[in-house]
């Protein structure tokens, strides 16, 4: 099966199923901000803007990968774009390998650029194939959509589960940090399994810019995998793929464990502005989500620009009430971690009272 057909049936599952973490949850039900009940400002003093990697964002969130490499998908990327430029913050196109296998796809990725030409903007490619394409191949995408960053993922459970996949993982870390050799920000994003301590580590040794952590609690590319497998009457890849549905770290415990001096961005279960608000403070830099955005990307930009908008709102809403004027006052709001997430946390051996006793007062 070719890349694009791969790429269409993927977007398809997206809309039509049910391919979100069954049991494990994000876990930002355990995380409670502290409220304040003297904010003392207006609402309407409240800053979201943030700077990250060299662009200034409006608000601290990003639409992230979610297509390309379709004809069907230029209309969806399009949206997408549409409502990021109008809302001024980030987007990430879906994997460019299908434009670099078929030159005539380049146009469902660069669309972004065109409708979105002041958004920070970044590519993509999996990990499986930078070894394959090098560091010219890296170079042709990033011109393709003129990106300000680009992202290398990091998808090995659904490599594995794929009858077509790409399962030799050695020599990923050197061939990433030479990527880093390049001239532009090298941003290194799990997809729905979580990124450990351990691992966030040997990236910023490579050298990487920025670790998006994809955790567990938003889509399961293993429960995307489980579809396909199924209409292929493939057994094999099913029953691998439901056993390994909700496999990885939760959201909230990943962005902990990638707490290394990096600039984090928190995907994985994002669904509403609280959400965004309890990333932030967890030690995120940014946050972003893709799933929620596929069914109004098919009814066009205003259905985007209208979500968008409403996580956007619930944020300043989470600020307000926990006294935060801005992004850094959110960063060192005081919040308590409780129950699975807690537990977890304390056996990696986090300190968990570094964020119940800290103070956003300046």
């Amino acid at each position: 099966m070719s890349t694009s057909q791969r790429k269409i049936e993927h977007l398809k599952f997206c809309a039509n199923r049910p391919v979100e973490s069954k049991k494990a949850t994000s876990g930002f039900d355990d995380v409670i901000l502290v409220h304040r009940a003297l904010p003392e400002m207006s609402i309407d003093d409240i800053d979201l803007s943030t700077d990250f990697l060299g662009k200034r964002l409006n608000a601290p969130f990003m639409i992230a990968s979610i297509t390309g490499g379709h004809p069907d998908t230029i209309a969806i990327n399009s949206a997408l774009a549409e409502a990021v430029e109008e809302t001024g913050i980030g987007i990430g196109v879906g994997s460019q390998r299908a434009a670099i296998e078929d030159p005539e796809q380049e146009y469902s990725f660069s669309v972004v650029r065109e409708k979105a030409p002041n958004a920070f903007v970044y590519g993509n490619i999996g990990a499986a194939q930078i070894k394959e394409y090098g560091i010219q191949g890296i170079e042709k995408m990033v011109e393709m959509i003129d990106a300000d960053a680009f992202a290398i993922h990091l998808n090995f459970l659904q490599e594995a589960i794929q009858p077509e996949g790409d399962i030799d993982a050695s020599g990923v870390l050197d061939a990433i940090s030479e990527i880093c050799s390049l001239n532009i920000p090298i941003i290194v994003k799990e997809t729905g399994s979580g990124i450990s301590h351990e691992d966030a580590l040997l990236l910023k040794k490579a050298g990487v810019s920025s670790i998006d952590v994809g955790g567990v609690g938003g889509t399961s590319w293993a429960g995307v995998e489980v579809y396909r497998a199924d209409d292929r009457k493939e057994t094999s890849a099913k029953n691998m793929g439901e056993l390994f549905w909700d496999f990885g770290i939760p959201t909230a415990s990943s962005i902990v464990e990638c707490n290394v001096s990096l600039p984090v961005i928190a995907t994985g279960g994002i669904r509403t502005g609280l959400d965004v608000a309890k990333s932030i403070s967890l030690g995120a830099s940014v946050a972003s989500s893709a799933l929620p955005f596929v069914e109004p990307a098919f009814n066009g930009p205003e259905e985007v620009t209208r979500k968008l908008t409403s996580i956007i709102d619930e944020l300043k809403v989470a600020m307000f009430l926990a006294g935060c004027r801005d992004i850094e006052q959110l960063k060192r709001s005081p919040m308590v971690i409780t129950g699975w997430t807690e537990q977890y946390l304390k056996q990696r051996g986090f300190d968990l009272s570094d964020f119940a006793l800290r103070a956003n007062i300046v």
